[in-house]
């Protein structure tokens, strides 16, 4: 019943995804027939799709934690931040006890305490919300490099982990042809992150807690009224920001990758930002953002070496795309009215 609920879509929806299906079908044929053994036969074909769905990852993350936090009226522009203390710490863990999966808890933490820390400046104390958000981006510059200098003796990459968190294959789904290679086999964190878009829109819309949490995201004064602790709404928000970011940098350090390398984030944090506001603050549309930034990032991976094109302008293109995206729906975007607005409790 819930994922039934939660496919439910409106006429303009079902025709977006139905032409998201149609582009697909005819890229297929175009590539098996006009194109086949050129070079865009090489950059275009289901592997892009699979490399678009595993880029996408970290980027689910970040932007559902930012849904929560944005949802409960506290802006949340240190994703980015949060995901690279969640990359280097969690590295760091896994590196020091073997364990993947321990680095990915401890990064989740690490992300929630990152996340705790911009609570508090927010909503406690009511600072603007971009300037403590910026504060933590800037840190996140420095300290891993600083931390690792006194560990490993470098202050740009950390060793690599012996273990990564598995990539798992679901039977008979990996067996079926193009379906396969699309949604048979990937790391446990890829389907822990597409299974987290229906449980965040079930948390949100289905639950007491989701309302009272969009409540005090769009009116505090009459939440507060009605008995709800705005403060406490708020940090929660704020708190699965930080645990979701920090997995999403996790998954960059011990599932995707195998160490932490500065910069590792690439600016993630921020196409997330891009991911929710194209996603109107929903989970379905915020997934669709996702997924079409994260094809985007394989793309120009793929174009690398194929085409005589310089690597910079390749390298260019997820971020043209994002800045494309906000000029396109800037003000479009139906906004949690308190957002960003500091609550003080009327006495």
């Amino acid at each position: 019943m819930v994922l039934r609920n939660f496919f439910k879509t409106n006429t303009k929806s079902k025709i977006a995804w139905l032409i998201i299906l149609l582009v697909f079908i005819l890229f297929k044929v175009l590539l098996e027939t006009v194109f086949k053994g050129t070079q865009l036969a090489q950059i275009v074909d289901i592997e892009l799709f699979a490399s678009g769905v595993r880029l996408s990852t970290p980027l689910i993350l970040a932007a559902l934690g930012g849904l929560f936090s944005e949802r409960a009226g506290v802006v949340n522009i240190a994703l980015d931040g949060i995901m690279i203390f969640g990359a280097f710490f969690g590295a760091v863990i896994a590196y020091e006890t073997s364990n993947p999966w321990l680095g990915a808890l401890g990064a989740m933490l690490v992300g929630g305490l990152i996340a705790h820390i911009h609570g508090v400046a927010s909503i406690r104390y009511q600072a603007d919300q971009i300037v403590s958000g910026t504060a933590i981006n800037l840190l996140a510059i420095g300290v891993p490099a600083v931390i690792s200098n006194v560990l490993y003796n470098s202050t740009s990459v950390t060793p690599n982990i012996p273990l990564i968190i598995p990539i798992i294959k679901i039977p008979l789904l990996a067996d079926i042809p193009l379906l396969g290679v699309l949604l048979g086999k990937y790391s446990v964190l890829v389907f822990f992150a597409f299974a987290m878009v229906p449980i965040s829109w079930f948390i949100l819309f289905k639950t007491s807690f989701g309302l009272r949490l969009r409540a005090v995201g769009e009116n505090p004064e009459a939440a507060d009224t009605a008995g709800i602790n705005v403060y406490l709404m708020r940090y929660y928000g704020v708190w699965m920001s930080g645990l979701l970011a920090g997995l999403g940098g996790a998954f960059l350090s011990v599932a995707h990758g195998s160490s932490y390398v500065r910069d590792i984030s690439a600016g993630r944090g921020f196409i997330a930002l891009a991911a929710l506001i194209f996603g109107r603050y929903t989970p379905k549309l915020l997934l669709l953002g996702c997924l079409m930034f994260g094809i985007a990032d394989a793309f120009q991976i793929r174009v690398q070496g194929v085409i005589p094109i310089p690597t910079q302008f390749v390298q260019m293109f997820p971020y043209v795309l994002t800045m494309i995206v906000l000029a396109g729906l800037m003000g479009k975007a139906q906004v949690p009215a308190a957002d960003g607005i500091p609550y003080v409790q009327s006495k």
